[in-house]
C-alpha cells in the first residue's frame, strides 16, 4: 500500500466500512437484484452524505451496467462506485493558483470549529517544507484564542506573523499583512479570518470588507479563497459553501475532520452540487495527517479498493 494512499484509507476508515458492510449484505447471496436493492443503495450513500444528486448518479449507472450484464458481484459494485466518484471528485481539480509575482495571497474562511486555524498552521508546514517563504495573517481578532492560537503554529513552524490587539479591524490587519509580504518578499501569505455561521450577515460582510483591503495592496489578490469544512457536519456544509461563495468568492475547499465521521461520502456532495475543487484533505491529527487531495485515492479508500498507483 502506497504510503499517500494509507491516510486516504485510515482516515475514511469510519465511511468505508459502513458503507462496505452494508453493500455487502445488501446484495451478497441475491440471485437477482431487483429495484429495491438499489433503492436501499441509494438510501444507504444519502446516509452517507453523498446528497441526493450524486447518489442518484451512482446508483443509475450501477442499475445501467447491471441490467447490461457489465456487473453481478459486490466486488464490481465497489469498483463501479468507486469509478462514478473518481468521475465525479476529478471534474473541477486544478492545481492551486500560485500567483507570477510574489506573494500568493490564500485567504481562508470557514464556520467556527471547521478546524481552520489548524489547517493555516499545517499548510504554513507544508508551503514551508516545499521551500516557500510563508507569512501568517492573524485577521480573527474577534478572539484573542484565535490570534494566541495561529501565533503558536507560527512559531512551531518558524515562520512570520502579522497580528493586532483583540478587536482590532480585521480589514486593516489584512492591509498591513499584505503590505509586509510585499515588502519582505514572501511566497504565501496565509490570511486566517474569524469563524463565522453563513448566516451572519454582518460577519459575512466584513469578509467582503477584507477582501476588498487585500485587493487594495495587491491588485488581483487574494489569489485563491479556501473554505474549511468540517467533513461531519453534513448536508449544511453546502449552504455553508454556497453562502461563503457568494459573499467572498470561494475558489476551493479543504476538508477536515474526515477521520472521525462515517459521513465521508460529504467530499461527493460537495463535488457534485457546488463545482469547486477540493485542495486538501484533514485525516488525522497531525500536521502530515493534512494531504493534498487526490480524487483517485479517496473514490479508492472509500469503497475499499486497493491502492492506484501513485
Amino acid at each position: 500500500m502506497s504510503s499517500i494512499f494509507s491516510f486516504f484509507r485510515r482516515g475514511l476508515e469510519k465511511t468505508a466500512t459502513k458503507i462496505g458492510r452494508t453493500i455487502s449484505g445488501m446484495f451478497t447471496g441475491v440471485k437477482a437484484w431487483d429495484a429495491s436493492n438499489f433503492e436501499d443503495l441509494e438510501m444507504l450513500l444519502i446516509s452517507a452524505d453523498f446528497g441526493v444528486a450524486a447518489a442518484t448518479r451512482i446508483v443509475a449507472d450501477l442499475r445501467d451496467r447491471y441490467e447490461r450484464g457489465r456487473i453481478a458481484t459486490t466486488e464490481d459494485i465497489r469498483k463501479a462506485a468507486a469509478e462514478n466518484v473518481r468521475e465525479i471528485l476529478s471534474a473541477h481539480q486544478r492545481e492551486i493558483h500560485f500567483a507570477e509575482g510574489k506573494p500568493t495571497v490564500i485567504l481562508m474562511v470557514g464556520v467556527n470549529g471547521s478546524g481552520k486555524t489548524t489547517s493555516i498552521g499545517k499548510l504554513a508546514a507544508r508551503f514551508k517544507a516545499e521551500g516557500r517563504k510563508v507569512m501568517l495573517g492573524a485577521c480573527d481578532t474577534f478572539r484573542a484564542a484565535a490570534v494566541e492560537q495561529l501565533t503558536l503554529w507560527s512559531e512551531r513552524v518558524g515562520v512570520p506573523i502579522v497580528s493586532a490587539r483583540h478587536g482590532a479591524d480585521p480589514a486593516s490587519v489584512a492591509f498591513d499583512a499584505v503590505s509586509a509580504a510585499c515588502a519582505r518578499n514572501m511566497d504565501v501569505l496565509l490570511i486566517d479570518t474569524a469563524g463565522r455561521q453563513q448566516n451572519q450577515r454582518g460577519l459575512m460582510d466584513e469578509l467582503a470588507k477584507i477582501r476588498r483591503s487585500i485587493e487594495k495592496v495587491l491588485p488581483g489578490a487574494p489569489h485563491e479563497v479556501w473554505l474549511t469544512v468540517d467533513a461531519s457536519l453534513g448536508s449544511n456544509v453546502l449552504n455553508q459553501a454556497k453562502s461563503f461563495s457568494e459573499t467572498v468568492g470561494v475558489t476551493g475547499l479543504i476538508l477536515t475532520k474526515l477521520d472521525g465521521t462515517g459521513k465521508g461520502g460529504m467530499a461527493v456532495a460537495l463535488h457534485q452540487e457546488c463545482s469547486l475543487p477540493t485542495f486538501f484533505a484533514g485525516l488525522g491529527e497531525q500536521p502530515e495527517d493534512l494531504q493534498p487531495f487526490n480524487p483517485e485515492f479517496f473514490a479508492a479508500a472509500l469503497f475499499e479498493q486497493e491502492s492506484p498507483e501513485e
